[in-house]
């Protein structure tokens, strides 16, 4: 890559490190996706078992499904296909195993949706604001920033990598919160995952809607039985 080259990634590539930071302000820190649960019951109690959760929930639950959602609007917005970006934000939206995940679905995507539209505004995404909002659709993350990435010039395959790294640093510093774990031991976890995250990437590029679903069963019974939790940290 020459000078020119770097120097038309660089806005983008400090955008990519913006959205997908902890700190970018869409609350993701306030869910944990039905690991507090998964912790209470003893499901999780050590790192080693919450990187096979994390690992399975990538690979065939939640995180598979948000991977292909993140391609394909990443695909139809450059393509400038809006019809067909609707149909997989009206899809994403619909696409939730319980009402805790619904929540913790809606709310990011509606914040990152706003935040973006505030200081980063661009077309599509005002677009994109419109149309879910005439149909009363509510905002998912990654359908947002697979159309915000794509829209940076971000080439798919690294902008999906580096989604997917925060959609399971997130979940890792959850863990780090519930178990408890050390900060060392929450590094580890998310090493231990890369190549969860790369090997879901290199999936989801060659995948469509027709593959999405999940398999990831005990995730969302986790989700279902946090709603009744008597104590929380966490909303879902």
């Amino acid at each position: 890559m020459n000078d020119q080259q770097l120097y038309r990634w660089l806005p983008g590539l400090l955008r990519l490190q913006s959205w997908l930071s902890p700190a970018f302000p869409i609350g993701s820190y306030s869910y944990s996706h039905g690991l507090e649960w998964a912790v209470e019951a003893g499901q999780i109690d050590d790192r080693s078992s919450l990187v096979d959760w994390l690992d399975a929930d990538l690979r065939y639950g939640s995180g598979w499904n948000e991977a292909i959602f993140f391609h394909e609007a990443w695909r139809c917005t450059f393509e400038n296909d809006l019809a067909r970006l609707f149909e997989i934000a009206e899809l994403a939206a619909a696409c939730r195993g319980t009402s805790e995940l619904a929540l913790e679905s809606s709310q990011q995507g509606t914040a990152c949706l706003a935040m973006l539209y505030h200081v980063w505004p661009d077309r599509m995404l005002n677009w994109l604001a419109q149309i879910l909002r005439k149909h009363h659709v509510p905002p998912v993350a990654s359908v947002v920033l697979g159309v915000g990435l794509s829209r940076q010039g971000i080439p798919a395959r690294p902008a999906l990598s580096a989604f997917l790294q925060s959609y399971v640093a997130n979940l890792v510093t959850a863990g780090v919160r519930l178990i408890p774990l050390g900060q060392t031991d929450g590094q580890l976890a998310v090493a231990e995952l890369e190549a969860a995250v790369l090997a879901t990437a290199a999936q989801a590029m060659k995948s469509t809607l027709g593959n999405v679903g999940s398999t990831a069963i005990m995730v969302d019974l986790a989700s279902m039985a946090h709603e009744t939790q008597y104590t929380r940290l966490f909303r879902s």
